[in-house]
């Protein structure tokens, strides 16, 4: 799905570094240290995030393109939090993902460099998410779905935080290296995305999304990050179709 005119297709991002991303976060799945894990994800993000500001510095329509909307299917089960974590990946890296709830259908819209990393980190942080969940399913009680909702759900949140973290560390060394000019690039991207939103999808409401295993929470913040953290209720809101 495109949004606008887009008479140039933009390059595709270097195959080198797609090769250096797509290896760390094949690394983040295979090791058994989480610590480890959270660390090759973030530096993947780190090396995309300054792929697509230096192109966006480039100052050219044909090298950075123009916002569009790219279908993902979010399945079942515990589509709610895995749309989360995915709203969470295109939030930290300048896009915005709707939500289908009938047709479990997600769209992110974004450039596409951003479009690209969004989708490269969602499908490995989901995979990394599950193998989590799994792993810490060692009773009946964190087997059930209530427990793995929350456990899911307080990943994402989690994830998310890291994930802007590591943007925001980007985007501070982007500005030290180019001055002034970028914050104004990166603020015109995000007003075209959000007009593209705005466009393509007038009648979106939020889409609460609320847990109450204490259990669950306190499982999937660990495995996000390692620090003992409290349970409780852990509410987000993200957007999906008004329909």
């Amino acid at each position: 799905m495109a949004i606008g005119p887009t008479p140039h297709r933009p390059p595709a991002p270097d195959a080198g570094l797609l090769h250096k991303v797509r290896s760390l976060l094949a690394k983040a799945e295979s090791t058994s240290f989480p610590e480890e894990a959270e660390a090759l994800t973030a530096k993947a993000q780190q090396l995309m995030d300054r792929h697509a500001i230096d192109q966006a510095m480039l100052g050219s329509d044909e090298a950075v393109g123009r916002p569009e909307g790219r279908t993902l299917l979010v399945e079942t089960p515990y589509a709610r939090p895995k749309f989360q974590l995915l709203s969470a990946v295109a939030r930290a890296n300048r896009c915005r993902a709707v939500w289908s709830t009938r047709s479990r259908v997600a769209t992110v819209i974004g450039f596409p460099d951003d479009q690209a990393t969004v989708e490269v980190l969602y499908t490995s942080l989901l995979v990394q998410a599950t193998r989590a969940m799994l792993q810490a399913g060692r009773s009946a009680q964190q087997r059930s779905r209530g427990f793995r909702h929350a456990f899911l759900t307080a990943y994402a949140v989690r994830i998310g935080q890291r994930l802007q973290a590591a943007a925001d560390a980007t985007a501070a060394e982007a500005a030290r290296r180019h001055g002034t000019g970028l914050l104004p690039v990166l603020r015109d991207r995000d007003d075209q995305v959000e007009q593209a939103v705005g466009e393509a999808f007038p009648d979106l409401r939020s889409l609460r999304v609320s847990v109450s295993d204490p259990a669950g929470v306190r499982a999937g913040r660990a495995a996000a990050d390692r620090a003992r953290l409290g349970g409780g209720e852990v509410v987000g809101r993200v957007r999906r179709l008004g329909r």
